[in-house]
């Protein structure tokens, strides 16, 4: 049985950290992180990776939904593998109850060290809104922007030095008055997708088959339930 992993850009640590703890050795297929500000650009070039795969029983997507990208994704010789997540937080927190947990108290806002590689990360606009209006200013219009956000947590998913970006994370965390936490992440969803079992917590589309959004919605709702 051949097997390809097609993963988000911003979770590539995560994917290689839980590749080594399970031992599999699947080739890994990166899409363009920047996407995420298009879900529909996003979609589109998910599905076009995807019909460029060949001879492949199984593709394990370690996405989460995406702001819906995923609908409506398929593969006409392969069986694909979704988690159950909203996005890429609950893959890096182990769990999608998890991640639903955090964000249904305070305004949480996530890092990683790979959303700050990101061209469009949050610190990133800080940076760019500086040199055009100066600190005061900046500070004025991220708060804006983060609107209801009272707490940035940083998830440390031993993919990566956490020291390396705490002072970052903790400098802007004070700049915007926002509390600053760690929180230790697990590997254990995306170890599950790399081998099993995919039980309710997937979604496996059978080839010629399309993620439908009420087979989304009704994931998302199951838990909502639990």
């Amino acid at each position: 049985m051949s097997t390809v992993v097609v993963a988000c850009q911003t979770i590539k640590r995560e994917v290689r950290l839980a590749i080594r703890e399970t031992g599999v050795d699947f080739p890994v297929i990166l899409i363009d992180s920047k996407l995420h500000n298009n879900p529909d650009l996003l979609h589109q070039a998910i599905q076009r990776q995807i019909d460029q795969i060949e001879n492949v029983d199984t593709i394990l997507m370690a996405f989460g939904f995406c702001g819906n990208a995923l609908v409506g994704i398929g593969s006409p010789g392969s069986r694909i593998v979704i988690p159950r997540a909203d996005d890429c937080i609950a893959l890096m927190l182990g769990s999608y109850e998890l991640s639903k947990n955090f964000k249904n108290e305070v305004g949480t806002y996530f890092l990683t060290k790979g959303w700050l590689d990101s061209e469009h990360n949050v610190l990133a606009e800080y940076e760019c809104c500086v040199k055009r209006y100066g600190n005061e200013k900046a500070q004025r219009v991220m708060k804006v922007m983060l609107g209801h956000y009272r707490r940035l947590m940083v998830i440390d998913t031993k993919a990566y030095r956490l020291e390396d970006i705490l002072h970052t994370t903790k400098t802007f965390a004070d700049q915007m008055g926002m509390a600053h936490q760690e929180f230790a992440g697990s590997m254990r969803l995306l170890n599950k997708l790399l081998q099993g079992p995919w039980d309710d917590e997937f979604i496996v589309l059978e080839p010629g088959q399309k993620l439908a959004f009420r087979d989304m919605l009704a994931m998302l709702t199951q838990v909502n339930q639990v």
